[in-house]
Order: C-alpha cells, then sequence, then structure tokens
C-alpha cells in the first residue's frame, strides 16, 4: 500500500496531464506567445511522466531531470523572448540561454554527473527564470502593452505567475536537494517533495487558468 507522501506525489502529477491535454486541444487558437509556451508543457509531461514511470519501477530518473532542466529553460527562454520582445533584447536571451546550456553540460559531465541530483543547475535556472518573470511583471505595467495586448494579458499574468510562484519557492529545495538525498532516509525525502508537488500543482493550476482564459476571449 502507498503512503500518503507517495499519494501526493503521484496526485500531483493530475494538474500536469490536464494542462497538457488542454494545451493540445487548444494549440491552434491560442497566440503565438502561448503555442511558444505550450512546447514547455508537451516537453514537461513527457518528462515528468517518464520519471513517475521510472520511479515505479524502482529505477533512477536522474537523467531526465539532468535533460529536463536544459531542455526546459530552452523553452522558457523562447517563451520569454517572445513574450519580452521589445523590451528586453532577444539577442541578450539567447546569450543567457547558450551560457546555462555550457554551464549546465560542464555540471552534468565533470560535477553532478547524471545519475545523481543537479541542484546546482535548477538552482541558477530557478534564479534566472525568476528574474525573467520579475521583467515580464514590469513589462505588464506598461501602458503601451496594456493598451495593444490587453486582452490576453491576464491570461499571460496567470502563467507568468505560476513560474515564479514555483521556481522562488523551490529554490531552497533546488539548492539542498542533493544533500537532502544523500543525508535522509527516503520517507524523510518524501515528505520533503511533498512541498515541491505542492508547489507543482500550484504552478500548473496557474497554467491552466491561464489557458482557459485565453481560450475565453
Amino acid at each position: 500500500m502507498m503512503s500518503f507522501p507517495e499519494i501526493i506525489i503521484i496526485v500531483s502529477h493530475l494538474p500536469i496531464l490536464l494542462a497538457v491535454v488542454f494545451a493540445a486541444i487548444q494549440y491552434k487558437k491560442l497566440d503565438h506567445p502561448l503555442q511558444v509556451f505550450s512546447w514547455f508543457i508537451f516537453l514537461s509531461g513527457v518528462i515528468q511522466f517518464a520519471s513517475l514511470a521510472c520511479w515505479f519501477a524502482g529505477k533512477n530518473n536522474m537523467l531526465l531531470l539532468h535533460i529536463y532542466v536544459a531542455a526546459g529553460f530552452v523553452c522558457l527562454a523562447w517563451f520569454y523572448k517572445t513574450l519580452l520582445s521589445g523590451f528586453i533584447n532577444a539577442g541578450i536571451i539567447w546569450l543567457i540561454t547558450i551560457l546555462f546550456l555550457v554551464f549546465t553540460a560542464v555540471n552534468s559531465i565533470f560535477i553532478q554527473p547524471v545519475d545523481t541530483f543537479n541542484s546546482n543547475a535548477l538552482t541558477v535556472e530557478s534564479v534566472l527564470i525568476v528574474i525573467l518573470a520579475l521583467f515580464t511583471f514590469r513589462f505588464f505595467l506598461s501602458d503601451i502593452v496594456k493598451a495593444t495586448s490587453g486582452h490576453h494579458i491576464k491570461s499571460l499574468n496567470w502563467i507568468n505567475a505560476g513560474l515564479f510562484i514555483y521556481y522562488s519557492s523551490g529554490m531552497l529545495i533546488f539548492y539542498f536537494g542533493a544533500a537532502i538525498i544523500r543525508i535522509f532516509s527516503r520517507d524523510h525525502n518524501l515528505y520533503t517533495w511533498i512541498f515541491h508537488s505542492f508547489f507543482s500543482i500550484v504552478m500548473y493550476t496557474c497554467f491552466l487558468i491561464g489557458l482557459w482564459k485565453r481560450s475565453m476571449n
């Protein structure tokens, strides 16, 4: 019989599934920034459920996390580049993306191998996403943006808020993740990841609300 923490972790995948299905159904009706963001949702769905399958099978799923960190950041950088066009030079975002990919590759090869928790890359990714999210909140306050894009700012605000909440709240878990896994027992690890699962549920719920609000316009 599964423990309560295990049930919570499994249930946290339901919003991910709903977000994937809804984004797929609405894809052709979405604006370009949301179509770009949908690819992050699709990637998340594939990686998260493959990781869950490995967890059930008792296999190490850390390789998937290493892939997710790199590919997920590329998707989010693409999303923010599209969203912040005219506010932040696209070249700056792509330069940050390239530097991050180099960093995460070096980290995975020499510092935190692919069979271990890549806390370094996750922490740096979280800092970068939080910074981009804050820039986006500032961008949405512009009168010009409100006048030209007011019809879908609310939906994008929900998505940006979901990313900000998840990556800002998970930063400490990501930073100490490797130590938590190494030092504490499996049961204690599960309780730690309940907090992570809660913020994951919040994030994907924000995604669903954002996509739903756009589909209603």
